[in-house]
């Protein structure tokens, strides 16, 4: 039998117990007091009884009565058993294992039921006292005080570690279920933050895509109707530009959104590669057809970048001339990229007026600030925007090459 069916027998045993208490303690009574009449028959070879039968009859059934208020009285159970035992032990029956049935139970349920202190204040007195009764008893002066006195100890000691035994078990079983649910309850708690994490990523790369195209498009639109009359030839090209914008609107829509039909396989099929600052060119080109003309510049040897930190840097410098395409009244914006050890630092600032600038922190605003913020920091950067002092308005984040690496807050 292996022990987790000795387990789930216990288990089993105890529930049943704790459903019918009355039964099983109307069972046990009884199975004592033919355990303490057996036992009070029994004598030394060459030995006669005692002739007092039914006082023995009547101390073994008032100990065993009392063995029904274990589970609400253990104490009293025990102090009633343990006198009867001993006034049997002085009548002159045989300290036998069988007689001390009764008190035996009583120990065991003291143990089972109540604290260490608890158990030593009434169990020690207890067995001292059926000791001395042994030690002192006529029936066994043929055998030695060795025996007279390890016997009876040996006996009210088992059911004492037993009660402590079944007394840490369940308490062993106690912390068991604590822990289990504690650990569901925290399984449940990062599932629901792994989910809005996921779904903060996914919205903020909808934002950035979403924002990013559609100011463009707006504002391609609004200069080919510009231009439709006076330039045709200019209008032509931005509406062809204005197609390739909503294409690649589409195109990334598509590669974000197919992120939450992804059922998590390995042969799921794979998505085209995330943005990244190789797309520099294609970011200016869409920002000139949309009036808004944006120089790039390198400072340092360029250093190859970790996928995350490559696509929060792109993403960063898109909302970035996003803002200056949707809030700045400029045509021109610059973008600076410098290489710094292990470290990127990276600025987009326009030359526009200081108060339409400083419009894009006002509260309610928009998002793409914060939206900005949190990418900074979700790879271990950080992130500052505010209006220029000389007029315009400027984005300067710091990102380490590799996402682990922490980044200090610029200052200010």
């Amino acid at each position: 039998m292996t022990t987790g069916q000795e387990r789930r027998y216990t288990d089993r045993l105890e529930e049943f117990s704790d459903r019918h208490r009355v039964v099983v303690d109307v069972v046990v009574v009884l199975a004592l007091m033919g355990c303490a009449a057996l036992g009070g028959s029994l004598t030394m070879p060459g030995a006669r009884p005692p002739d007092q039968g039914r006082a023995a009859t009547v101390l073994m059934g008032v100990s065993c009565l009392a063995l029904l208020r274990h589970r609400t009285r253990p104490r009293t159970a025990l102090v009633v058993t343990a006198l009867c035992t001993v006034a049997a032990v002085g009548a002159g029956y045989l300290l036998t294992p069988l007689l001390l049935a009764p008190v035996m139970a009583a120990l065991y349920w003291l143990a089972a039921h109540t604290d260490d202190h608890t158990t030593r204040l009434f169990g020690v007195p207890t067995i001292a006292a059926l000791t001395l009764a042994a030690v002192f008893a006529d029936t066994m002066h043929s055998l030695s005080l060795p025996l007279r006195t390890i016997g009876p100890v040996f006996w009210l000691l088992l059911p004492l570690a037993a009660g402590r035994m079944t007394q840490l078990r369940r308490a062993y079983v106690t912390a068991v279920q604590a822990r289990a649910e504690h650990a569901e309850r925290t399984r449940e708690e990062e599932a629901r933050l792994r989910v809005t994490e996921e779904r903060m990523r996914i919205a903020r790369e909808l934002h950035d895509v979403v924002a990013h195209h559609l100011a463009l498009a707006n504002a391609q639109a609004g200069t080919a109707a510009h231009l439709v009359g006076s330039s045709p030839e200019q209008a032509q090209r931005i509406l062809t530009d204005l197609t390739g914008t909503t294409s690649s609107a589409l195109r990334e829509l598509k590669a974000t959104l197919g992120l939450l039909r992804r059922n998590g396989e390995t042969d799921s099929a794979p998505l085209e590669p995330a943005p990244g600052l190789h797309r520099l060119p294609e970011l200016v080109a869409s920002c000139a057809s949309a009036g808004v003309g944006v120089t790039v510049s390198r400072e340092g040897e360029p250093r190859p970048l970790s996928p995350g930190v490559d696509l929060t840097a792109f993403r960063i410098v898109q909302e970035a001339l996003t803002n200056v395409t949707k809030h700045a009244t400029t045509e021109t914006a610059h973008v600076r990229l410098v290489y710094s050890g292990a470290r990127l630092l990276i600025s987009v600032t326009d030359d526009g007026p200081a108060a339409p600038a400083a419009c894009r922190l006002a509260p309610g605003g928009g998002f793409g600030v914060m939206g900005m913020r949190e990418r900074a920091h979700s790879v271990g950067g950080a992130l500052r925007a505010g209006p220029r002092p000389g007029g315009g308005f400027e984005v300067t984040t710091e990102l380490p090459l590799q996402p682990h690496e922490s980044a200090p807050e610029p200052t200010h």
